[in-house]
């Protein structure tokens, strides 16, 4: 059987999977099993194990839990609405103020977390009731919230990122520092978007009544709250800005950080460290789950072939190089609505970067290309996963289609970020290379 058609059949597999709804860890898992049996007899099963196995004995891969128990801790620490308080005060009184704030608390909690769902779960028990009471239109208020946590994979640390560190054989300071000037680029485009929406239209985002509006001397008391937030900041990215950790160490840092936080702000207890525990493990499993059944799938399709012959298709297109970086990015968007972006790393990294090395682009910069893609990916229909944390913290009055129609403007503003990034590498390459040098070769 040729290896064309062999790639035919793995990743039609991979669509009759999802379409059945086996988890995408089980059902990759099965099909490295199948095809390696289908191809190499029983004596390839045992590589199949050893690699999934292999995937997991890491020291980069120690800084996936850590940065999990980080986010979950400052889920529960206080911290979200402190920083509430202090947007609300100062950015109430503006037209969209609240939605503004709320782009700015994500941009912080982003910084903080490494992860989506912290900022996404906490800003719509904090915010989105508050917005809504307040006439907020429903679809910016959610959309607000949705790409605003999205940035949590993108401003770093991030969680992501370390896992496409790890399969890419990439530095995780790189990534990181890559990943941040792209983010704030983002959250800048949703602050503008909302600006401009609400100046145009003032009831989508009406200012705060006279009556509501903070004191000067409340709203300087409140800065208070964004103490804390900084510090963990500088603490966690400093100390891998300065070469005084490792990105896993820093990891460990920012658990003891976000942990101490919530002791700051009285609300450690032994409930929340559990609750803040088993959520990590679960999540944590989820990714090493995800993890064995793609690197399983990934080792079989390397082991027929299937690498050389995307990258030899790819080179041998007789378009620019250019074309080809578009067309990878359009099949990431189309990935990123049915797969969590750890599948499609795990995936795609080993077919992709052989070919963008080889058309002389930077993996840096691809790197933090896809990440942005991916946000995109928790936004789009049908499998985003911000839009069902969405879903579990709205009113029952408002629909899954209501979410639907309200990212859409948000997932424009991403694929315009990613278009930035692309036109203009400097964006993300700039602060690395100033940081560690531009790399040789």
């Amino acid at each position: 059987m040729s290896v064309e058609l062999m790639t035919a059949l793995m990743f039609g597999s991979i669509l009759v999977v999802l379409l059945t709804g086996v988890p995408i860890a089980f059902g990759l898992g099965f099909l490295a099993v199948v095809f390696a049996w289908i191809n190499f007899g029983s004596g390839m099963l045992g590589m199949v194990v050893t690699t999934a196995i292999g995937s997991m004995l890491t020291i980069v891969m120690i800084a996936v839990p850590m940065f999990i128990f980080m986010g979950e801790m400052l889920e529960h620490s206080g911290i979200a609405e402190a920083l509430y308080v202090m947007m609300y005060r100062w950015f109430g009184p503006v037209r969209g103020g609240l939605a503004i704030g709320t782009v700015l608390i994500c941009t912080i909690f982003a910084a903080m977390a490494g992860v989506s769902a912290a900022a996404t779960v906490t800003m719509s028990v904090i915010a989105l009731p508050a917005m809504l009471k307040r006439g907020y239109n429903k679809s910016l208020a959610m959309g607000c919230i949705m790409a605003g946590g999205a940035l949590g994979i993108l401003i770093p640390p991030s969680v992501t990122m370390v896992v496409y560190a790890f399969w890419a054989n990439e530095s995780v300071g790189r990534l990181f520092f890559g990943g941040l000037f792209p983010g704030l680029v983002l959250s800048l485009e949703y602050v503008i978007y909302i600006t401009v929406m609400c100046y145009l239209n003032p009831n989508l985002g009406p200012s705060l009544p006279p009556e509501e509006r903070a004191s000067w001397k409340d709203k300087f008391a409140s800065l208070k709250g964004v103490i804390l937030p900084i510090l963990l900041i500088l603490v966690v990215l400093g100390s891998i800005l300065m070469g005084v950790a490792t990105p896993t160490e820093a990891a460990a840092v920012g658990a003891a950080g976000a942990t101490l936080c919530a002791v700051v702000y009285r609300k450690f207890n032994w409930q929340m460290f559990v609750k803040s525990s088993q959520s990590t493990l679960k999540h944590t499993c989820m990714i090493m789950f995800i993890a064995m059944g793609a690197s399983g799938f990934a080792s079989v399709y390397e082991a027929i072939g299937g690498v050389e012959v995307v990258k030899n298709l790819m080179e041998g297109m007789a378009v620019n190089r250019w074309i080809i970086m578009v067309i990878i990015q359009v099949i990431y968007l189309m990935l990123g609505c049915f797969l969590d972006p750890i599948g499609i790393i795990m995936i795609t990294v080993p077919i992709f970067i052989p070919v963008i090395i080889e058309l002389g682009f930077d993996p840096v910069w691809f790197g933090v290309l896809f990440i942005v893609n991916m946000e995109a990916g928790f936004l789009t229909p049908p499998f985003g996963i911000n839009l069902f944390y969405m879903r579990a913290c709205t009113p029952k009055d408002i629909t899954m289609v209501d979410i639907y129609r309200s990212v859409v403007p948000w997932v424009l503003m991403q694929v315009v970020g990613l278009a930035l990034c692309m036109i203009f590498p400097q964006i993300v390459l700039w602060f690395p290379n100033l940081i560690f040098g531009v790399p040789i070769g």
